[in-house]
């Protein structure tokens, strides 16, 4: 089918409809508080100027919300999503209201990190029960088609954020970095408020979960919290498929992560002045520009093409494509290498992502999601800390190695002959054995 076919019929769902609005609010503003907390964590003339230093700001973070984020994202198997949805960005709508008072009293830099964490931590929430709520307002044969709108679009959607959030640099070139930072978070505070009203259209138990666990105390549920946890991910080993494509998913956000890595250097280092923040935001909001291009034809192609093939072989290919891509930067430094790698590679992950989810939802039970879809959300986290980390030890502080280059393409087509030789029927695993309390 094609992506306007795909639309007309996903569209039809009250619940797809009301969803999506929801999401998309959400992510817009995502976008625009990024822009807010990049201006200060990574194009700070004063900050950041190494790989060492980035791989510091990726662990502040990332890491702290990476092994938390477990302990509360299981919960989005016990209380209604759409909750979550609703009370999450109003939670949202005050952090970033509370950093901007920060930001105007010159708080310490502590405040600000701790601040921050606090608010993509429960953005990463927000997403995994959007994600897991999907099934519940799409038929199965639709999936596929939704797998690809919904979360590319919200992709897209954090782009666009993060260009309106970074437009102000080259409207008002004279604006101070703090000024910057300031108008970013305010608006992604109303787009926060604008996402909770959309929630509020959506029934209370429309998103699920089928059968919710809030009769449990808060007590009961934190003690069963680590073991469901841990239930989850030998529910997933058990099952096979759904693990061997998070075990894909990661892979490719590692790759991905140090290129992401190597860009923010190279928007700082070559592809603007290294003195000059504005300038150096202004270079890689071009980039992510580009791959917003990327993420947007993996949505056009994945439906079309993807129907054509099985999951697991559009996720070789995709692999495959992002090899090609990524050698493109081996040729040498140059801003039209960055910019077609970054659309390139950026359709290569995406169009695996998709097929990933799909997977994921597809193979796991409704009682299992959510802890399916945390897991997921940490293994994101962490293979985007180690790429930091390995970005760290290898990359230069141009952020341009033709070794490492080649390297990481080298690294998708070793990553696509093992998904090669993976399991493509899922094991049958008893669903009493995931229920825990």
């Amino acid at each position: 089918m094609s992506l306007k076919a795909d639309l007309g019929a996903l569209w039809e769902s009250r619940g797809f409809r009301r969803l999506t609005w929801a999401r998309l609010l959400s992510q817009v503003g995502d976008g625009m508080f990024q822009v807010g907390i990049a201006t200060a964590f990574f194009f700070d003339p004063t900050h950041a100027t190494t790989p060492a230093q980035i791989a510091v700001g990726f662990a502040v973070l990332l890491a702290p919300f990476t092994f938390v984020g477990p302990f509360v994202g299981p919960l989005i198997d016990r209380w209604h999503r759409q909750r979550i949805v609703l009370f999450g960005n109003l939670v949202r709508l005050v952090l970033a209201a509370g950093i901007v008072a920060l930001v105007l009293a010159d708080a310490p830099s502590w405040a600000l990190y701790g601040s921050a964490l606090v608010t993509l931590s429960v953005n990463r929430f927000l997403l995994a029960a959007m994600t897991a709520g999907l099934p519940q307002v799409v038929p199965a044969h639709q999936l596929l088609a939704a797998n690809a709108v919904l979360p590319t679009l919200g992709t897209i959607a954090a782009s666009a954020g993060g260009a309106i959030g970074a437009v102000a640099t080259f409207v008002v070139p004279s604006v101070t970095d703090s000024s910057l930072a300031i108008t970013a978070l305010l608006g992604a505070a109303a787009l926060f408020g604008a996402s909770s009203s959309a929630a509020t259209r959506i029934g209370r138990t429309e998103l699920g979960p089928v059968h919710p666990l809030e009769h449990l105390q808060l007590a009961e549920q934190l003690r069963a919290l680590t073991a469901e946890l841990l239930e989850g991910e030998r529910y997933l080993r058990a099952r096979r498929t759904p693990w061997h494509a998070l075990g894909v998913m990661s892979a490719q956000r590692l790759l991905y992560g140090l290129m992401f890595v190597a860009a923010i250097l190279a928007s700082r280092q070559v592809l603007a002045d290294p003195t000059d923040a504005a300038a150096g935001l202004g270079a890689f909001s071009v980039v992510l520009g580009f791959a917003a291009v990327g993420f947007g034809l993996a949505a056009v192609l994945t439906p079309a093409l993807g129907d054509r093939m099985p999951r697991d072989r559009w996720i070789l290919m995709c692999l495959g494509v992002g090899a090609a891509g990524q050698a493109l930067l081996a040729i040498g430094p140059y801003p039209w290498a960055l910019l077609a790698a970054a659309v390139i590679v950026s359709f290569a992950v995406q169009g695996g992502k998709i097929a990933v989810d799909t997977i994921v939802q597809r193979d796991t039970a409704d009682h299992v999601r959510g802890r399916a879809f945390t897991l997921y959300d940490m293994a994101y986290n962490v293979a985007f800390m180690s790429a930091a980390a390995i970005g760290a030890l290898v990359l230069p502080d141009s952020g341009w190695s033709r070794a490492v280059m080649i390297g990481i393409a080298g690294a998708y087509v070793a990553v696509g002959l093992a998904y090669a030789r993976s399991p493509r029927t899922p094991n049958p695993v008893p669903t009493t054995a995931t229920i825990v309390g």
